[in-house]
């Protein structure tokens, strides 16, 4: 069970034990294949080898590099708690009517293409010369305020799911029926109409009331997940190794169990999130998010959803910025979730076959990494 374990870990697809392999051993190009994969993960941690695969998944890093671009660029612009703007205009601060009816002045073609530069220019986004705003400075709170909303409902989600879905898993039987009940009645209630009665019941606009609220109806799908892997790891060897050695159910849920269960849990939290900023866009289009005087892309969005046709501006750039991050935070997921399978396996490039089409696979030469469980 212990070299099946290991074999998982590094990427050896299952089907390999079901071969009859004969005296010459695997055919040349699934060998070939096997001994490209197993040379660049052969001696490494299941960490190294998780990281290495992430690495590897250029639509995953170019998605973190954006969303930290973005991250960097709304905390500095306009600040965040002690960290001090660059940015001259406040979202919260009034400014002069322009006299280009508030079109944006941000320039991105270089003067020998024709264009004006590259430049921000006084107002980057544009301005509402109605209610005397910068778009750009509304626009960072904005990307500030949702991702705070998104970031507390993962953590609180994460941590409900998980604990409902790792009790009911291992426990089964009554603690499985009961918070699965609960779990369905929680599943059934329509998330947007409870979030928004809830709002305006108890009053709750801010950054932090709203946060909690979707958290508190968002863990389902992950709890249903976890439960399912539980369910199925309770089963194996090294959990009836660690109730013989008289392990506490304590133990075997947190240091045997739940580490083997982490790539399902960080890649639903990823998606979580981004369905989250969604659900808070959602939330403030309907005027039950965020209210005055603080802002979020779905604010925004509400506000200016009316002037598309005429100023489509100050429409575009918050909808422009809530794209940005669902995808970076879909692309993200999608990257750890080929990092944690342990089926995947990279497709060699034309180089690796021409350097090594003679080299023979040994499976005496391999080893194999002890199973990720603690004693």
């Amino acid at each position: 069970m212990t070299e099946e374990l290991n074999r998982e870990a590094v990427g050896i697809p299952p089907m390999l034990d079901d071969l009859q392999l004969d005296d010459q051993g695997l055919g040349p190009e699934l060998s070939h294949d096997i001994s490209l994969e197993m040379t660049e993960v052969v001696g490494l941690s299941q960490s190294q080898i998780v990281r290495r695969r992430f690495f590897r998944h250029r639509g995953a890093m170019i998605s973190l590099a954006v969303l930290i671009f973005i991250i960097l660029l709304a905390v500095t612009s306009v600040g965040w708690g002690p960290i001090p703007g660059w940015w001259k205009y406040s979202y919260n601060e009034l400014v002069p009517q322009t006299t280009n009816d508030g079109k944006p002045t941000l320039s991105l073609r270089p003067a020998f293409l024709g264009g004006s530069g590259i430049m921000l220019g006084e107002h980057p986004f544009g301005v509402d010369n109605e209610l005397g705003k910068d778009m750009f400075a509304q626009t960072m709170r904005g990307v500030q305020t949702s991702l705070a909303v998104i970031f507390v409902l993962g953590i609180l989600s994460t941590s409900i799911g998980v604990v409902i879905g790792s009790l009911s898993g291992y426990y089964g039987r009554f603690v499985d029926s009961a918070l699965m009940r609960l779990t369905d009645v929680v599943i059934v209630l329509p998330l947007l109409v409870i979030t928004a009665v809830a709002g305006f019941a108890l009053d709750l606009g801010g950054i932090w009331p709203v946060a909690v609220a979707l958290g508190v109806f968002t863990w389902t799908g992950l709890a249903r997940l976890v439960r399912a892997e539980f369910l199925t790891l309770r089963q194996r060897e090294f959990v009836d190794a660690a109730r013989v050695a008289n392990a506490s159910d304590r133990r075997i849920i947190f240091k045997h169990i739940l580490p083997n269960t982490v790539g399902t849990i960080i890649v639903s939290t990823t998606l979580l999130m981004g369905a989250g900023i969604l659900t808070e866009a959602a939330l403030g289009f309907l005027g039950f998010g965020v209210r005055a005087p603080e802002v979020s892309l779905g604010t925004l969005v509400n506000a200016y959803d009316g002037a598309y046709e005429t100023r489509p501006w100050l429409f575009i750039w918050p909808g422009v910025f809530v794209i940005a991050i669902v995808l970076c935070l879909q692309f993200i997921g999608d990257g750890l979730r080929d990092a944690f399978d342990p089926r995947q396996k990279r497709v060699p490039k034309r180089k690796d076959l021409e350097r090594g089409r003679s080299d023979a696979f040994d499976p005496d030469a391999v080893v194999f990494d002890e199973p990720r469980t603690t004693q």
